[in-house]
């Protein structure tokens, strides 16, 4: 009898106790860093992945590490000073900026070889090494950049720039994106593959973009690829995404809610042993 009752109130305790917690620290960009400030989306964000993620999933304790407007060359060179703590599971979500900032791509040697932050592959081998001298135990879960769009920042128009349909410096974001694709071979890392597989593309990005018809002077929505090369000026025209143009991103290049959505769940599928 007294067995059945330990074994009744040992069942009862682990029970209630419920699951394991888990520490997930998010390293990123804006699109990270976002998901924890709404205001600077002009609220046209509610959630974002980490939100998502971590109230479907409620033993789920996320650290949001996502930097505005950082690459992952800023990142591995402030690798000692970011307050980065031991986890169970890390998510590495850079690239776009590099790409935009024309950083120096680089190749696989510069991983393999350890050659520091000179390159972006350089870049990403600092990272991890950091993240396996927290835990070598710890699931590391890289996230390549999205495709984007034309972007206008909806609290300062100057800050624009345009979508991936074309290089920077002589690269493309694509290139960036199979970067993190391969480290992720290379070390048998699950890579979440957002440029190639999330369906976010740049006849998606956004419903529409309002600008001025060179022509007429009179405000038209053009879909793309045919805003390409309409011009946008930021200091006399009207915020060129309206509402009604948000799509998969509310900007151009960062998600909306439906967007994030997206994401979430591409994670979640890697994230083997959470469901």
């Amino acid at each position: 009898m007294k067995k059945l009752l330990f074994f009744c109130a040992l069942f009862l305790f682990i029970n209630a106790s419920g699951p394991r917690k888990i520490t997930w620290v998010a390293i990123g960009d804006s699109i990270t860093y976002l998901n924890d400030h709404q205001n600077e989306t002009g609220h046209r964000v509610t959630k974002g992945y980490l939100t998502l993620i971590s109230e479907k999933f409620p033993q789920v304790n996320y650290i949001n590490q996502g930097h505005n407007g950082w690459t992952a060359v800023n990142i591995a060179n402030k690798i000692e000073s970011l307050g980065l703590v031991e986890a169970d599971v890390y998510t590495v979500f850079l690239g776009t900026n590099d790409w935009w900032q024309g950083k120096t791509l680089g190749n696989m040697q510069d991983y393999e070889q350890s050659k520091g932050t000179g390159t972006v592959y350089g870049a990403f081998r600092v990272i991890t090494d950091k993240l396996k001298q927290l835990n070598k135990k710890a699931k590391i879960i890289l996230i390549t950049p999205m495709q984007r769009g034309d972007f206008v920042y909806i609290n300062s128009h100057k800050n624009n720039a345009f979508g991936s349909y074309k290089p920077k410096k002589d690269q493309t974001l694509e290139q960036f994106a199979n970067a993190v694709v391969e480290i992720g071979r290379k070390e048998k890392l699950p890579v979440v593959d957002l440029y190639h597989d999330s369906g976010i593309n740049l006849d998606n990005m956004v419903v529409f973009k309002r600008l001025k018809d060179p022509q007429t002077g009179n405000y038209r929505e053009y879909k793309y690829p045919d805003y390409i090369d309409v011009p946008f000026n930021p200091e006399a025209d009207e915020y060129p995404y309206p509402e009604a143009s948000i799509a998969m991103t509310y900007d151009g290049l960062h998600p909306s809610d439906k967007g994030y959505e997206v994401i979430a769940e591409m994670i979640l599928k890697k994230w083997k042993g959470l469901k």
